[in-house]
């Protein structure tokens, strides 16, 4: 399983979805207790469901991982977390999912220049007031210190998404191979 980590605009999204298109990953669909927007699929983009099925799924630990942003909760499954498979996480998520010691998983933690961050953010339509609020906020989340382990670390600034894809795509399998 690959385990990307990074704050936010770092491209994980991004990435990952070329990961699916040309590299033969599938994303691991995670569970979450919020609405579904306008455009998502259930069971594609999230496993949409109650609090209730969700403190059901905690309790019966059918999560590598869960996490709580404001009201809303989130959790990845155990079930088909397995090679070839992408997931993205916050810090907590990567530590959690490294303590249970899952079986070929690679962990890239995706850094970028601030600068560029902000162009991306801004470019998608964020507001520059919640794009500062981001980056204070990102600081602290997404430091290096934070993880219990990292295999590689990516610096998203200065490639293009394709290149980027190819050369994580290059670190997994040459990580998993090792593995064996």
């Amino acid at each position: 399983m690959l385990v990307m980590i990074g704050a936010s605009a770092s491209g994980k999204t991004e990435i990952a979805k070329i990961l699916i298109k040309k590299y033969g990953f599938s994303k691991l669909v995670t569970y979450t207790t919020r609405e579904m927007r306008a455009g998502e699929v259930n069971g594609v983009d999230y496993h949409f469901i109650s609090l209730e099925e969700f403190e059901r799924k905690k309790k019966k630990r059918e999560f590598l991982e869960t996490a709580q942003y404001n009201d809303t909760f989130y959790g990845s499954p155990k079930k088909g977390a397995d090679e070839n498979k992408v997931i993205i996480v916050d810090p907590k998520g990567a530590n959690s999912i490294f303590r249970k010691k899952i079986p070929k998983t690679v962990f890239i933690y995706l850094e970028t220049d601030q600068l560029i961050r902000r162009v991306r953010m801004l470019n998608r339509g964020d507001k520059l007031e919640d794009v500062e609020a981001r980056f204070v906020k990102d600081k602290k989340h997404f430091r290096k210190s934070r993880f219990t382990h990292l295999d590689h670390v990516v610096n998203t600034s200065s490639h293009t998404l394709d290149e980027l894809a190819e050369n994580i795509y290059n670190l997994y399998k040459n990580d998993i191979k090792n593995q064996d």
